[in-house]
C-alpha cells in the first residue's frame, strides 16, 4: 500500500504511529523512502528497514516522537543506518548513537532519565532507546 499521495504527501493513516506524531517532513521522508523500496523489494519487512534508515540520516527519535537532528546535521545514526555490508547489526532504536556525549545528555535531560550524569555515551544511548520505548508504549496505550 502506497504511502504517499499522487502529489508526493504522506498519507498519515498509512504511517506508523510515531511518525504520525513527528513533522511533516519527518513523515515525507519516511513515505517516500517506503514506497520507493516496495518498488525495489516489495511489500514487507525490509520496504520498512529501508524507510526508517532514510529516515534515521535526518532524524532521532526523542520520546514517542521522531525529530530532526540537532544543527541540521544529517547522516545515519547507528552502524546498521549506514547500510552497506553486514547490516543486521543491533539498531540504536532511533536513537542518534552518533551525536555527541553533551547532545545524548541533553536528550537524556528532556527525557528525564536518571542518573544521566554519571553515564558514558553508550549508556546514554540505551537509557534514551529504554525511554523512547517506554514513551511510545505510553502512547500507544492512550490511542
Amino acid at each position: 500500500m502506497p504511502k504517499t499521495t499522487g502529489k508526493g504527501q504522506a498519507k498519515k493513516e498509512e504511517l506508523p504511529d510515531t511518525i504520525k506524531r513527528s513533522d511533516a517532513k519527518a513523515q515525507r521522508t519516511f513515505a517516500k523512502a517506503h514506497d520507493s523500496a516496495v518498488e525495489e523489494y516489495g511489500e514487507g519487512r525490509r520496504a520498512h528497514q529501508v524507510a526508517y534508515a532514510a529516515l534515521k540520516h535526518t532524524h532521532e527519535k526523542v520520546g514517542d516522537r521522531w525529530e530532526p537532528k540537532s544543527g541540521g546535521a544529517k547522516g545515519p545514526s547507528d552502524k546498521q543506518a549506514e547500510g552497506g555490508r553486514n547490516t543486521s547489526r543491533k539498531t540504536a532504536g532511533g536513537v542518534d548513537a552518533n551525536a555527541s556525549k553533551s547532545h545524548l545528555y541533553d536528550v537524556a535531560k528532556r527525557l528525564d532519565i536518571s542518573g544521566r550524569s554519571n553515564m558514558n555515551k553508550n549508556e546514554l544511548v540505551k537509557a534514551i532507546e529504554k525511554a523512547n520505548n517506554s514513551r511510545t508504549r505510553k502512547a500507544r496505550s492512550r490511542s
